[in-house]
């Protein structure tokens, strides 16, 4: 295949829809064959980590590309726009020494680049979605700059791949628009995607026959952890239309990444592609679904070696399987086939503390309220994905409604968070954690129920002080985001969001 980004749209588009349809049915059925024999059941369940950062210049916290350099240091990706990497650690085992690996894993990654962070005057920064544009374009055109060649589209700032470029040149169209409050933005590329980053616990099962269980609670737990994680409630000021106060504080998403995403990646008239996915009755199911997904951008990719090169076509389409929770199917050998949960609504969080606090949640929920026969699992689908949207809406604030652990029916949001997180310390317990290490590990996440501050609560009390002070909303804006990337830098690997004051202005 040709290195030319054009050359490779053009055989892209080349391909037949139809061909590389029949090609993921067979290997649909070859994973389905293969689930009912048990190839992707394991001995233990295990965890991993998707964690997306963006780079700002060191300075003035302009957002900036990222020099390619980077990704020569081991564990870092490319990822949708020229300012994105993402690291992914290894898979380890669910429990005590695998968290601590996973949080050591991370902790060196990021540190290795500090030396080249400071010769190239750039700062990673974990966060939802990033507000200081750059400093050499207007935010809109870094945003939207795309170049037009033989009907193809390729945006300028981003990265160079065809499953990022063939969106906005396939013959399925996606939304590219954004309208919420405040904002509207036009696109013919996805480039306004790059304005968010997140994290994306993943959890391994031992049997995948249990998929169907095991993702009935991932739904279900997706309310309340994401109403504790909330950490995108402003865009860059230039984005605003008219802003006003009111607009910018009170009618926007506390996490606006959740509809960013939708607007701009679902295809108009036609069933959404991101979206908070359904219950499934089997792990078969599961599969179909990826097979029936409507596929924006087919490829013929050469079958290697690998066990899951056996259904390559399917993982290619997989990648554009944009639910909310997902499950995945893979492994490099037969020994290693893998069913997993892909946990994908939390944004990026102010420290890798915070970070792994998520992490072990999502894992001891997986594990605990399975294990537990925990009643949630009778909240219906319909009041699962309202609580989802509700936490998406108002974080801390949101109404959600819950069943507890004793079986009660509450409409109290911090009971339903309190009950979540008390059933993800008993499964890390089930999993050889004592109760104090299981606790510790969560307990950020207890200071935010407890003090009922997010990210995003706080980044919307650095804005309204600031106001008060008589900032303009641009600079309100941006004077909290270049705090709290000054927070971050200061706790990034040896505090945690529990211990950053209030934002300045607001004390």
């Amino acid at each position: 295949m040709s290195d030319d980004p054009v050359d490779r749209l053009r055989e892209s588009r080349e391909v037949e829809f139809e061909e590389f349809e029949r090609q993921v049915r067979e290997e649909g059925e070859f994973v389905a064959d293969h689930i009912e024999r048990g190839t992707f059941d394991n001995p233990q369940s295990t965890i991993g980590l998707e964690y997306e950062f963006y780079a700002v210049d060191e300075d003035s916290g302009n957002i900036r590309r990222i020099h390619r350099s980077l990704l020569e240091f081991n564990g870092f990706e490319k990822e949708l726009g020229l300012h994105n990497a993402e690291v992914t650690t290894a898979v380890h085992a669910c429990n005590d020494a695998g968290f601590t690996a996973a949080a050591s894993e991370l902790a060196a990654t990021l540190s290795a680049t500090e030396g080249w962070a400071a010769e190239n005057g750039v700062r990673l920064v974990s966060d939802g979605m990033w507000t200081i544009g750059p400093g050499d374009h207007s935010t809109r055109t870094y945003l939207l700059e795309a170049t037009h060649e033989e009907g193809l589209t390729l945006a300028i700032n981003v990265s160079n791949a065809v499953r990022y470029h063939g969106f906005a040149s396939s013959e399925r169209p996606i939304g590219a628009r954004i309208d919420l409050p405040g904002v509207t933005l036009d696109a013919d590329n996805p480039g306004p995607v790059s304005l968010t980053t997140s994290i994306q616990p993943h959890f391994q099962l031992e049997r995948a026959g249990e998929l169907p269980l095991y993702f009935r609670y991932a739904l279900r737990v997706a309310a309340p952890l994401l109403a504790l994680g909330v950490n995108s409630p402003l865009f860059p000021p230039a984005l605003y239309d008219d802003p006003d106060r009111e607009t910018v504080l009170e009618d926007g998403w506390a996490e606006n990444r959740i509809p960013v995403y939708e607007q701009m990646m679902n295809p108009p008239d036609e069933p959404s592609k991101v979206r908070f996915p359904a219950d499934i009755d089997s792990a078969t199911e599961a599969v179909e679904r990826i097979v029936e997904d409507r596929v924006l951008v087919p490829a013929l990719i050469g079958a290697g070696e690998r066990f899951d090169d056996s259904f390559v076509h399917l993982r290619h389409k997989h990648g554009s399987f944009w639910r909310w929770v997902r499950p995945v199917f893979d492994g490099a050998s037969r020994s290693a086939a893998n069913a997993r949960i892909e946990f994908r609504p939390l944004p990026g969080q102010p420290t890798l503390r915070d970070t792994t606090a998520f992490l072990a949640a999502f894992a001891g929920a997986m594990s605990g309220f399975p294990s537990s026969g925990h009643p949630v699992a009778e909240l219906s689908w319909e009041g699962a994905r309202e609580n989802f949207y509700a936490a998406a809406r108002d974080g801390l604030a949101a109404d959600l409604t819950w069943i507890t652990a004793d079986g009660e029916a509450t409409d109290d949001t911090a009971r339903c968070i309190e009950d979540t997180l008390d059933t993800a310390v008993e499964g890390l317990q089930a999993q050889g954690l004592t109760e104090a290490r299981a606790v510790e590990w969560v307990e950020p996440l207890y200071d935010r129920l407890r003090r009922g501050r997010t990210p995003a609560s706080w980044k919307r009390s650095g804005v309204a002080a600031r106001l008060d002070d008589g900032a303009s909303i641009a600079d309100a804006i941006h004077d909290t985001q270049r705090e709290y990337i000054a927070r971050q830098r200061e706790t990034m690997f040896d505090g945690c969001f529990s211990d950053w004051p209030d934002p300045e202005g607001s004390r």
